[in-house]
């Protein structure tokens, strides 16, 4: 990916609308819910033709939820993906399943309720880690904790164009990932998208000598 500072994450594509806004604002990557009973979740016919529509230099991620490991490695070779991401109970045997059929990166999501948590996103075998609040709650955890982790990480949770800013700031995460703080009315927000943009840049900016 040729943009440098923070990178971000969109999560949650379910149209092609929401694809052709992607394009349009270049976040770094776009997610795709495959674990099953989510609002956001979409089929592997559908996440290949939205990636069809997508520009090439935006990475595709696969969410998935306690799913057997040649389910997730088949869909993800199959849709073209380029990371995997665990966002349930995967534990460091699984990821090793996991690495043995498929060439993926893999990206574990850990639900931050206290260090523990941090603990165990520091020791993880996935090739990157994520910090959440939860599955997809839009609610945000209490980010002083993050100046326990030791390796680049994903933050998510909470996240919208007004807070982004504050985030890279405070605590400069390797990327922000968004999704219901991109949204109206529980679909993905041309407008909101692009503030978002506007706001990681503009922080990236000023973070720049």
């Amino acid at each position: 990916m040729e943009k440098q500072g923070t990178k971000v994450k969109m999560c949650g594509m379910m149209r092609p609308e929401d694809i052709l806004t992607a394009n349009a604002v270049k976040p770094d990557f776009v997610g795709f819910i495959f674990a099953e009973n989510r609002r956001r979740t979409v089929s592997a016919e559908a996440v290949r033709e939205m990636k069809s529509k997508l520009d090439e230099r935006i990475q595709t991620v696969g969410v998935f939820l306690n799913q057997d490991v040649h389910f997730v490695a088949d869909t993800a070779n199959a849709c073209g993906l380029d990371y995997i991401q665990l966002h349930g109970s995967e534990d460091g045997e699984y990821i090793r399943s996991l690495k043995s059929v498929t060439q993926i990166p893999v990206i574990q999501a850990f639900v931050v309720k206290d260090e523990t948590k941090i603990d165990e996103a520091n020791a993880s075998a996935a090739d990157f880690v994520l910090l959440d609040s939860g599955t997809g709650s839009g609610a945000s955890f209490s980010w002083e904790i993050l100046t326990k982790v030791t390796r680049p990480y994903f933050l998510a949770g909470g996240l919208s164009p007004e807070n982004a800013k504050e985030a890279i700031d405070a605590y400069h995460p390797y990327a922000l990932d968004v999704s219901s703080g991109i949204e109206t009315d529980g679909r993905k927000d041309p407008v909101k998208m692009q503030k978002f943009m506007q706001e990681v840049m503009q922080a990236d900016k000023e973070e720049t000598p």
